[in-house]
């Protein structure tokens, strides 16, 4: 009987142990609690968002697969596609980062050396560096769990139409920015930098104005570099400059540029013989031969969003560090 006893107060005390370990302690639990409603709220609307968009997976490949997906040509089955939904959820998307940086990211310091918080947080013994550490590090935990499960989750409803360009452009933002790692990245470097923002201003609403017209700022940036992140194929051919002669691009591929070329090499913009007086007069005038066009292939869009997440990935890393440089000189 006193074995019996040992053993169950043994198990209790093992079982207690483990239910408490398992439990947020101290600075964690303070963050977290000091930030539940907005993580909370994060959270709720993303496991909504993904589970309507796996119902939307599971919906689209039930048509496809009744239509003899992905075997048939794409104008048997492309007239079923909602397209308009496509475009209209990755346009909401593509706000992500936006909101992030905007609603969590500038208040997250602004509002405690606003309201006072942080002096409080600067007469305990948690040293300020751990106090932001953990308020950085769990609130870019919650941005990297939602935005990589919406990632996941729109790309796997996409994928199985990525080759018909009139769904989504790979290349554009509807696309390209809402799969694979660059809307994490995206989402990461705008809700640090507005985290920052809010360390430099340290008054939440014009830190949530500014870091608006950061994020704004960010997102024509990215727009106008994206297609840098690739490397150009060229194709050419010598068939003469008809209409019926241009070089046939792989599937899906981004036509860059298109130029005629001459038989020494030279290349000579499309238009060159608009205001000549026939094709053939223009084709002896210059010499030429056949036509060149710069692309870049969808095999590539991998590979580029890897590495402009990488970009992102360090420009997050390098704002950081400011954060952390600042917060221990003068956090209060």
């Amino acid at each position: 009987m006193s074995n019996l006893t040992k053993t169950s107060a043994t198990s209790s005390d093992t079982s207690s142990t483990t239910t408490q370990g398992l439990r947020l302690g101290g600075m964690n639990w303070l963050i977290w609690r000091q930030h539940r409603a907005g993580f909370g709220t994060l959270l709720g609307i993303t496991a909504l968002a993904v589970a309507w968009l796996v119902y939307q997976r599971m919906d689209l490949m039930d048509y496809l697969t009744a239509h003899g997906w992905p075997d048939s040509e794409p104008d048997k089955w492309l007239p079923g596609v909602h397209l308009q939904r496509f475009q209209f959820v990755s346009y909401g998307l593509g706000f992500v980062p936006i909101v992030l940086g905007v609603f969590l990211g500038a208040p997250l310091l602004a509002g405690d050396l606003e309201n006072g918080t942080a002096k409080l947080v600067a007469s305990q013994s948690a040293t300020p560096s751990r106090w932001l550490a953990t308020k950085l590090g769990i609130s870019s935990l919650v941005v990297i769990v939602c935005t990589t499960a919406l990632s996941i989750a729109f790309g796997r409803w996409w994928g199985p139409t990525k080759y018909a360009p009139l769904v989504l452009g790979w290349s554009d933002g509807s696309a390209f920015d809402t799969t694979g790692p660059v809307p994490v990245a995206l989402a990461l470097f705008t809700f640090v930098g507005g985290v920052a923002i809010g360390m430099l201003m340290r008054r939440t609403l014009i830190s949530m104005v500014v870091t608006f017209a950061f994020a704004v700022i960010v997102q024509v940036v990215w727009h106008f570099e994206r297609l840098n992140l690739g490397h150009v194929v060229t194709i050419t051919t010598h068939d003469g400059i008809g209409p019926s002669t241009t070089p046939h691009l792989p599937t899906a591929a981004i036509e860059i540029d298109t130029s005629l070329i001459s038989g020494s090499g030279q290349t000579y913009g499309w238009g060159t013989c608009a205001q000549e007086a026939s094709e053939r007069v223009c084709a002896q005038k210059y010499n030429l031969v056949g036509w060149s066009v710069d692309y870049l292939p969808i095999s590539q869009m991998s590979s580029m969003q890897w590495l402009g997440a990488s970009i992102l990935f360090i420009l997050t890393a390098a704002v950081a560090v400011f954060i952390f440089s600042r917060g221990r000189k003068r956090i209060v």
